[in-house]
């Protein structure tokens, strides 16, 4: 029930991020140029600073040892999530997009540290680093249609790999502890931008939306029926027969659990897609996730536990 509580109470704020942005909008204080520039602001500068800031932790061996077993953890359970997409929406791309990657970091980030402390961030550090590097290079693809978008050139120039690097050399030098505290600072300052600007990027994609269809198209619940409960059903099924502590597990499974993430909007408006419709992917599975994330989680820790 606690679990519960929280993530009711944050996707609130989340909705409420979302307002600000629609309001914005509607009343001409932000215009379509205006969004695509604070969406291209989240893809170079703030996503990258969540990345690296993720990794600014002390080094010791525990530390080591549970960051080794997430990745593990998270590469099974994003397989899982882009083989069920791609089977179900192969010829697709916006839902295939929103059906494989979930809302980790807007979301994700948040739930589970009100759920188990500051350490479950980092126990979701190689899903929100791995999340966004595929976001970037797969989802990129599926949204372009160009093979050369998932190449090695691609991923090498692109910033979600670069905070990658940064943030793997800052944790493996264990440079965080020598850091000045003006640059942890404002990397926590730029990171802590992430769920306001995204949600109120999304606001304004929802002004230009048409709310009939929202709530009335059988597709849009079908893309819920799949992000919400397929994919964790499936997702719970694998973790299950993994011996990993019940807490990482859990904290994993949380926030590949949430609602589409808001990148696909990102995403579709950079690359010249639907994004109204990738926005209504995003908030209808948002809204509905107030009543599944309750229910996988009570369903998780009989599993788990």
């Amino acid at each position: 029930m606690e679990i519960a509580l929280i993530v009711f109470r944050q996707t609130v704020v989340m909705f409420l991020y979302m307002f600000a942005g629609y309001v914005m909008f509607r009343t001409e204080k932000m215009t379509i140029k205006g969004s695509r520039d604070i969406a291209s602001l989240l893809v170079w500068l703030v996503i990258p600073a969540v990345i690296v800031n993720s990794f600014c932790v002390e080094r010791t061996w525990d530390k080591a040892v549970e960051l080794f077993q997430c990745t593990l953890i998270t590469v099974a359970g994003l397989i899982i999530s882009i083989i069920i997409a791609r089977l179900i929406y192969r010829n697709k791309p916006v839902e295939h997009f929103g059906a494989a990657f979930s809302n980790a970091g807007f979301i994700g980030i948040p739930l589970v540290q009100a759920a188990f402390g500051d350490k479950a961030v980092f126990w979701i550090v190689p899903l929100v680093a791995l999340m966004n590097m595929l976001q970037w290079s797969y989802g990129v693809g599926l949204l372009t249609g160009e093979k050369s978008a998932v190449g090695i050139r691609h991923l090498v120039v692109n910033p979600i790999f670069a905070a990658i690097g940064i943030g793997l050399l800052i944790f493996l030098t264990d440079m965080s502890t020598h850091l000045p505290d003006v640059v942890t600072t404002a990397l926590g300052g730029v990171s802590a931008l992430n769920a306001p600007l995204a949600m109120i990027v999304l606001g304004s994609y929802l002004a230009q939306s048409d709310f009939r269809k929202l709530f009335t198209s059988a597709g849009l619940y079908k893309l819920c029926a799949v992000r919400l409960l397929i994919i964790p059903a499936a997702t719970l099924a694998v973790f299950s027969l993994i011996p990993v502590n019940i807490e990482i597990l859990l904290t994993v499974f949380i926030a590949l659990s949430t609602p589409i993430g808001a990148n696909v909007a990102v995403y579709a408006q950079l690359y010249d897609r639907d994004y109204p419709y990738a926005c209504q992917t995003v908030a209808i599975t948002t809204l509905v996730s107030i009543i599944t994330l309750p229910l996988v989680l009570m369903l998780a820790d009989l599993v788990l536990v």
